[in-house]
């Protein structure tokens, strides 16, 4: 069982930055792929970015089109943590962002939500002047 928790959320001006926190307890975090999805009111979720299992220092990345260049996904296997750096946000990324867990071989980044075991809970992003 793999325990997630998000953090720093907010409330932010178009064009501002925040940097998301995915915090994880239970198994070996670091065996799992992590991504990072969003859902806005009246909309599915939709994938953000997703990081591999990290063997040593190497892990590999994964990003939505929409979001490249501008976000960056890392992890810290030292604490059981993975960061969702989020700068130039537009209005239209307004949403609750959620982070999650997949047990899957290799150095997969699984972009569907059924790919994933292991769900945070959310935390709310608005990007609003």
């Amino acid at each position: 069982q793999v325990q997630l928790v998000e953090s720093g959320g907010g409330l932010v001006q178009p064009g501002g930055s925040l940097r998301l926190s995915c915090a994880a307890s239970g198994r070996t975090f670091s065996n799992y792929a992590v991504g990072w999805f969003r859902q806005a009111p009246g909309k599915e979720r939709e994938f953000v970015a997703a990081v591999s299992r990290s063997g040593g220092s190497t892990y590999f990345t994964s990003y939505a089109d929409s979001v490249k260049g501008r976000f960056t996904i890392s992890r810290d296997s030292a604490k059981n943590t993975v960061y969702l750096q989020m700068m130039s946000l537009k209005p239209e990324e307004t949403a609750v962002y959620f982070c999650a867990a997949a047990s899957i071989s290799g150095y997969a980044r699984p972009v569907f939500t059924y790919q994933y075991n292991y769900w945070g809970q959310g935390t709310q992003v608005t990007v609003s002047s």
